[in-house]
């Protein structure tokens, strides 16, 4: 069983079945048991497991009904020393009441490690936009190019005598057509950005892929790279899609900035997705400068860069969004030069 805060599921009915069947067990048992025995004290077991359903509300109410039902065990039990029972049942009250504030520590923790690491992803896409700036401002600027062309075109078949209202139509509708794609980029910009809880939805990696290459595209072409495409129809996953998106947009930015670097005439990128039936693997294969001796087993850890000034946090957390997911990331030499980035999704995830 796992937690949420760890990025899996929780399966809450089930661990709520087991915190009732302890607490009843417990309960039987402190009442039918001798004064002098401390069962009660078996109760800062079910209060540590309440710690799991992630709610400090959860974990007070347990704590709470821990203390009653000590208290009525006590009242309820006929036989043994009343005194020493009494003794016994005051350590288990005191012992439940330091459990639950403890347990309600590591859950205020836990919340701020969760808040901490949902900000620091935030900035790896924030910083991860502000490096594509070039290619989004060419992105917007082509349709916007279009819109100021069609609407000049409209214009000119307007005013000719006869004005032609067809052709003028048809400029028109360049452009909306036109202010569509620019609204798409921005809207993709905006929804990298933005300050969103993780979901989980149905998400098309052919269609999302696709999604965010635009966003890179611009600097694609300005950089004089060839870009190649392997997208297989594949089942849809059960994903968060502004995450998946960023460790995407992670790999293919870093892909641009290793081919880059390289002085070689050919530059060539390899976006692929395929299946072997019990996984779905991404990959991003380019011919850049490669990955340094010694560096393959420590890419992929926080504040560890192989670029000039890099803050080593962006594969770190695409590892640990991929991991959330129930998959994982890999790099691999790419031969004769460059490297390969990628990650894979069980299908059991994808079917979920």
């Amino acid at each position: 069983m796992k937690r949420e805060s760890d990025g899996v599921h929780l399966e809450k009915p089930l661990l709520w079945s087991a915190i009732a069947v302890l607490v009843a067990g417990i309960f039987v048992a402190d009442t039918v048991t001798s004064l002098e025995v401390a069962v009660a004290v078996l109760y800062v077991v079910v209060i540590l497991l309440s710690v799991w359903t992630g709610s400090p509300r959860a974990i007070m109410l347990v704590g709470a009904a821990c203390g009653i039902l000590t208290i009525v065990s006590y009242l309820l039990t006929s036989f043994g020393d009343r005194n020493s029972g009494l003794a016994n049942s005051v350590l288990s009250l005191v012992a439940i009441g330091a459990t639950t504030y403890l347990a309600l520590r590591i859950e205020a923790a836990n919340l701020a490690t969760r808040q901490a690491q949902a900000d620091l992803a935030r900035m790896s896409r924030v910083i991860l936009i502000g490096e594509l700036g070039t290619s989004i401002a060419h992105e917007v600027s082509q349709p916007l190019a279009a819109i100021v062309a069609n609407g000049n075109a409209a214009i000119r078949w307007l005013g000719a005598s006869p004005p032609n209202g067809g052709e003028a139509r048809k400029a028109l509708e360049r452009i909306v057509e036109a202010a569509g794609r620019a609204g798409d980029v921005i809207g993709r910009v905006r929804g990298l950005a933005a300050r969103k809880p993780p979901s989980r939805e149905p998400v098309d990696l052919a269609e999302l892929v696709q999604e965010t290459l635009g966003l890179a595209l611009g600097e694609i072409r300005g950089s004089q790279i060839t870009l190649r495409t392997e997208l297989t129809n594949l089942p849809m996953v059960s994903a968060d899609r502004i995450q998946l998106q960023q460790v995407i947009l992670n790999f293919i930015a870093n892909a641009i900035d290793a081919v880059k670097a390289d002085r070689s005439s050919e530059r060539d990128l390899l976006v692929s997705l395929a299946t072997d039936g019990e996984k779905i693997t991404f990959s991003v294969r380019d011919n850049g400068v490669g990955l340094p001796q010694g560096s393959l087993d420590k890419v992929f850890d926080p504040f560890f860069s192989t670029k000039p000034g890099g803050m080593g946090v962006g594969l770190a957390i695409s590892r640990s969004i991929v991991e959330a997911h129930g998959g994982a990331v890999y790099a691999a030499p790419n031969y004769p030069n460059g490297a390969v980035f990628g990650f894979t999704l069980p299908i059991r995830e994808a079917r979920s």
